[in-house]
């Protein structure tokens, strides 16, 4: 039998996120706008629903006068992420 895919984590934006904080320590929103090609609003409840299941924590802080906020996986996110990748490894070689 497989493994069943976190649906969270199986939305392409949700995905694109959770790769690029596995290979950084942090990521400014700016920084995953661009990589991810997302609206600010769609990045922003993305982010949102990852933060709410505790994938990611978002700290939100000030760079001179300007709003900052920066996004960082945690361990539940990590381990999220790497049992999404070995269930998506089963579909792929069964």
């Amino acid at each position: 039998m497989l493994a069943e895919l976190d649906p969270l984590l199986h939305s392409q934006l949700r995905l694109g996120i959770m790769s690029i904080l596995m290979s950084v320590e942090s990521a400014e929103f700016t920084f995953l706008k661009e990589k991810t090609n997302s609206t600010a609003g769609n990045l922003s409840v993305q982010l949102d629903k990852l933060s709410e299941a505790g994938y990611i924590n978002i700290e939100k802080s000030f760079k001179g006068k300007k709003p900052l906020t920066t996004c960082k996986i945690t361990k539940k996110g990590i381990k999220a992420f790497e049992e999404y990748v070995n269930a998506l490894k089963q579909y792929i070689k069964p």
